[in-house]
Formats: structure tokens, C-alpha cells, sequence
């Protein structure tokens, strides 16, 4: 099932099931949010699509007018911010087979020259070891933090860059949403596309500027869609201008182009007890193998990301907007 998170004719949020047409947005009864949806449906023990399916009301929307509106929100919120933590994995995705044929050859030479990076040294631990056997954990993926709730923009919402940014790029990717239960239990309610925007000349300055490179907005959406997915996933992203298009690439995701399962992924990050809160939101980002900084293509102010992947519903779409960083140097005050 494909559902959306959206605010009706008066502001009020609602949530829709896209018709198989991605046409119409089916209003639910009873439920007001996905996060509420989704914990009667942990309460009830019941699949949340089976769930939403019970509650589909009479009441339908025009979805293309919804996503022209403005009136989609992301898919899945805490009604505190705080509460949700936006984190991701990378160095998760071989890309293409050429790609991955030349990472591998460029492996076997830096190994033959007895130089590796700690970051080829990580992807090829995850090459070797991210897709575990017989229960066992795989080997642990890189990690970081992105924010709260806070930093995570609508559909066609502008993606905010602050004044001290290096640079602001797009990053496609899928995103695992998840709401954890009364028993600390974490539970997957589906995936959505996320643009995992992040300052990548910041981060290519020195590997461990990469904390400060993605403490940046995100945006997720515009649909959630329940269920599993197929392993192998093929979208395009592409970066415009005006009315041009100044760049655009396929991208590969889903477990079929991935050296780490899901699995594997989720319980690396759901074993610290801090991220088994009963109650938080987690939007978990899984990593990409495509992105326009590493083609050479720098976003400016009123660029537009477009990113696509059929099997997730309607594009995600966001401008690009520099935003003054509200804090400047001496900004602490001794008590």
C-alpha cells in the first residue's frame, strides 16, 4: 500500500492511500496521522496496510493537485521533533557492474601498494561481511547522525543550505521508517525516497569532517509504501536549472546493489538501547552510489533535485535555498 501524509482544505493533517493509478489519494477515517495509524495498528497487532485498508473513507483528493499545492507533508512524524531521529549508513551500495569492477581493481592496488583508506578499508568490509549468514551479525556499516525531526522538509519544500556551507548537493536514497513500540520493540512500517542532502566539500576535505558534512536538512516522501521491496531498484536523480537539465544519472538501490542487507543495517543501528525508545521515530537512510558533486556538478540557489524511483510512487522534488545560519561567533552567553 502507498500512503501519504497530508494537510486537508483547513490545515488539519489527514492521511491518503494512493490508488494504483498514483492518481488519487483516498482519505482515512479515524486516524489523522501515519503515526498515529501506525501505533494502533503495533497496539492491535494488526499490518499497518491492513490497518489503513479497514479505515479507507468515501472522501478522495486529486493527488497531482496535493503535490502542487504543497499540501504533502513527509510521510511519517513525531508530534514532538525531538522524538525522531534522522540518522543513515554509507559506503552501503556497489553501484553499477562497471563500477564495482573498478572499485574492486582499485582494491587489489592500493592493497598490493599497502595503502588502503580507512574509508575503501570499511567498503570492503562491508563487501566481505555486510550480508550475515546464519543469524549472526554482519560486519558494522559507517554510521552517522543527520538531526531530529526538525531538519526534514516536505515534498517541493526548499531544502534550507546555511550561509557556513561549503556546498549543498542531493544524495537519492531509500529511507526506512520506523516507529518504535510500547515494549521498546522497533518496527519497520515501510520505505520511502529521501534526498540525503549533505555538504560533500566539507566532507571531502578530511573523512572526519564527515559528522559536520551531514548535519544538514533532508527530505523525505512523498510516499510511504508498505512491505517489502523488490531487491533490485532502479530510479534516476537529476539536478535543474531553470528549465534545463543540467545533469542526470540512473541509480541502483535495494538489496540486489547493496554489500549490506537491510538486516543487516537495522540491527546495527537499533542494538544501542538509546534507539529502542518507546514511542521515537526513526528515519534511517541507507546510503546511495550516485550523486552530482562526484560527476564534477556544483548545486547553486534555485536548483531543483528531482529524484525518482517508480516502485515508491510520485518523484521527490526540492529547490535548493541558502539560509542565513543564525549564529555567529562569541553567540554563547556565560550565566
Amino acid at each position: 500500500m502507498r500512503l501519504i501524509q497530508l494537510a486537508d482544505e483547513t490545515g488539519a493533517p489527514r492521511v491518503g492511500a494512493i490508488d494504483d493509478a498514483g492518481r488519487t489519494a483516498r482519505l482515512l477515517d479515524g486516524y489523522a496521522t501515519i503515526y498515529a495509524l501506525a501505533a494502533a495498528a503495533i497496539a492491535a497487532g494488526t499490518p499497518l496496510d491492513t490497518l489503513a485498508a479497514d479505515a479507507l473513507g468515501d472522501q478522495a483528493c486529486d493527488y497531482d493537485a496535493l503535490l502542487r499545492e504543497g499540501r504533502v507533508l513527509p510521510p511519517l512524524v513525531h508530534p514532538d521533533p525531538a522524538h525522531c531521529l534522522v540518522t543513515g549508513t554509507g559506503l552501503t551500495h556497489l553501484g553499477s557492474a562497471a563500477a564495482r569492477d573498478a572499485m574492486h581493481q582499485t582494491l587489489r592496488q592500493q592493497a598490493a601498494d599497502g595503502g588502503l583508506t580507512d574509508s575503501m578499508k570499511m567498503f570492503q568490509w562491508g563487501v566481505e561481511g555486510g550480508i550475515p549468514r546464519d543469524g549472526e551479525p554482519g560486519v558494522q556499516p559507517e554510521w552517522f547522525y543527520k538531526g531530529d525531526g526538525g531538519i526534514v522538509v516536505a515534498p517541493g519544500a526548499p531544502l534550507p543550505s546555511p550561509d557556513f556551507a561549503l556546498d549543498g548537493g542531493e544524495e537519492p536514497e531509500l529511507v526506512g521508517l520506523y516507529l518504535i513500540g510500547p515494549d521498546g520493540t522497533p518496527h519497520r512500517l515501510g520505505f520511502a525516497l529521501g534526498n540525503e542532502f549533505s555538504d560533500h566539500v566539507t566532507e571531502r576535505q578530511n573523512y572526519l569532517y564527515l559528522a559536520h558534512s551531514k548535519l544538514r536538512a533532508c527530505a523525505v516522501g512523498p510516499e510511504l509504501r508498505t512491505g517489502p521491496l523488490p531487491d533490485d531498484l532502479r530510479g534516476s536523480s537529476r539536478l535543474r536549472r531553470g528549465g534545463a537539465v543540467i545533469w542526470e544519472k540512473p541509480f541502483l538501490t535495494g538489496e540486489a546493489n547493496m554489500c549490506h542487507s537491510l538486516a543487516n543495517l537495522e540491527y546495527h543501528h537499533f542494538k544501542y538501547a538509546a534507539h529502542r525508545r518507546p514511542g521515537d521515530v526513526h528515519l534511517h537512510f541507507f546510503g546511495t552510489a550516485t550523486l552530482s558533486f562526484a560527476d564534477g556538478v556544483r548545486a547553486e540557489p534555485g536548483d531543483r533535485f528531482e529524484i525518482e524511483l517508480p516502485e515508491l510512487g510520485a518523484p521527490l522534488v526540492n529547490p535548493l535555498r541558502r539560509v542565513a545560519g543564525g549564529f555567529a561567533p562569541g553567540g554563547v552567553h556565560v550565566l
